[in-house]
């Protein structure tokens, strides 16, 4: 007996086929895609932006709002105009706008005006010299000078260390003689140290009295113990200038003189208890101890003075010491 073949084999081959057709139509519908896409263009114009509210392009209020707006033309584009403060030499002065008018500036002083020089006696030639006369060649009431003044805490801290020293002093009322010449506060010295007379009294500052002091205390009196023992102790200095209202040297003209701001001393001797006295005078060939004395001195006051002049420096100090306290830059000193 036969068996007959089961229909579900005929199913299946059934099914195969029409997988087959859905693959084959799929695959037809992807080309036909593919196809279409690459035949695809953009158009040939775009759709153009619109203007900005802020680009001064306004719309008519009749115009659709669909309407775009163009460019302007080239030749609507206005041409860049020329600065104020440029001239242009191929432009009619008529056709170029006007400047703008600056506020008006303030007249400077005019300069002066050249010619021959004027008549004396006008107001013009009275003015000074384009050249002034150098100090060295100025009077002393050309040189318009005033009085320094003192400190009163000063003046009073100078006059404890003056009494601490046995100094013998007294306050005189203010000097002034003009011209600069003048203490603001002025003493009398009439003795340098206890026992050592100042013959005559010395009008002068309380510094300049200060540096005396310290000068015959620490380097005049044990010079002459150790030089001049058998003249005994010095009993008085005499002395040749203190206060004068003069110039240097008693020029008629050039720099004013310390003596004239009771800064100034000149020492003309020393008197001891026994022997002569010993004048100052040039000493320079001079191997004696008189002579080392004087020596000694001399240069120990460039310690307390700020100037120191002896018989050797030059011919106005031949017969005396001169010892100031002017003030310098930098502290500095001149001794000879």
């Amino acid at each position: 007996m036969q068996r007959k073949t089961p229909s579900c084999v005929v199913f299946s081959h059934g099914y195969e086929e029409s997988d087959a057709l859905r693959k084959l139509s799929t695959l037809a519908i992807l080309l036909a895609a593919t196809a279409f896409l690459a035949g695809a263009r953009l158009p040939p114009r775009g759709p153009m932006p619109e203007p900005r509210p802020d680009a001064g392009q306004a719309t008519s209020p009749t115009s659709p709002s669909s309407e775009k707006a163009q460019p302007p033309a080239p030749e609507e584009v206005p041409a860049p105009q020329p600065k104020p403060d440029v001239k242009n030499p191929e432009e009619p002065a008529s056709s170029r706008p006007p400047a703008p008018q600056a506020a008006p500036s303030k007249p400077g002083p005019a300069e002066p005006m050249q010619g021959p020089p004027l008549p004396p006696g006008s107001p013009e030639s009275s003015q000074p010299p384009e050249e002034a006369k150098p100090p060295g060649e100025q009077t002393l009431e050309e040189q318009n000078l005033t009085i320094e003044p003192e400190s009163d805490a000063e003046h009073a801290e100078c006059t404890a260390a003056l009494q601490s020293l046995g100094v013998v002093f007294k306050d005189t009322p203010r000097i002034d003689d003009g011209n600069g010449c003048g203490i603001d506060k002025p003493i009398i010295v009439s003795e340098a140290l206890p026992g050592i007379k100042l013959k005559p009294e010395a009008t002068i500052r309380c510094p300049a009295a200060l540096a005396l002091a310290r000068w015959m205390k620490d380097s005049v009196i044990p010079a002459a113990s150790a030089a001049l023992p058998e003249q005994g102790r010095i009993t008085t200095v005499n002395q040749a200038t203190s206060y004068m209202c003069r110039l240097r040297n008693g020029a008629g003209t050039g720099k004013v003189s310390e003596h004239a701001r009771g800064n100034a001393i000149d020492i003309a001797s020393f008197h001891f208890e026994k022997g002569e006295d010993v004048a100052v005078r040039s000493r320079r060939e001079d191997s004696t101890l008189t002579a080392a004395f004087q020596r000694t001195v001399s240069a120990a006051g460039c310690l307390y003075f700020t100037t120191v002049l002896d018989p050797e420096s030059d011919a106005a100090h031949e017969t005396h010491f001169h010892l100031d306290i002017i003030e310098r830059k930098g502290g500095y000193r001149y001794c000879h």
